[in-house]
């Protein structure tokens, strides 16, 4: 029982261990994303431990999280990358766009690297996907050719 233990132990510690990049966090981030989204949340804020100040906004977007239902918002089908930025070999921004039914939701994550491990610097999430996009294609943001 003891060595089961041990190397439940072990693999559980190697697991946190092996989160060396953001984009490892980001991908654990999602594993648990699929089958509880409020842990997910927990489980990436857990990551700093300045995030235990705002402990209740977390519970608040947890909550937001939480009610993202197959009711209210239908079928999860995942997630694809939108963009990745790297401002410095310290500080990331990954963008993703969430696949539900009812319309896609956009996660941003930022990632800071103080000393030797990386850590939550901030989340968010929204539904401005729709509105950016027609923004996007006014004819002021185009490239006209000029002849």
């Amino acid at each position: 029982m003891k060595k089961i233990l041990f190397v439940l132990f072990i693999s559980i510690s190697g697991n946190v261990l092996a989160q060396s990049s953001p984009q490892d966090l980001i991908n654990t981030f999602f594993t648990t994303y699929e089958k509880d989204a409020g842990k997910a949340v927990k489980e990436l804020y857990a990551t700093n431990k300045w995030t235990e100040r705002i402990k209740d906004d977390i519970d608040k977007i947890v909550g937001t999280v939480n009610g993202f239902t197959e009711s209210y918002m239908g079928k999860y089908y995942g997630y694809e990358i939108i963009t990745k930025k790297k401002f410095s070999e310290s500080f990331e921004l990954y963008s993703y766009m969430i696949k539900y039914d009812r319309q896609p939701i956009r996660f941003i994550f930022k990632f800071y690297k103080p000393n030797d491990k990386w850590v939550l610097y901030s989340y968010a999430f929204d539904d401005s996907l729709d509105s950016e996009i027609q923004e996007a294609a006014k004819l002021y943001y185009l490239k006209l050719d000029e002849k």
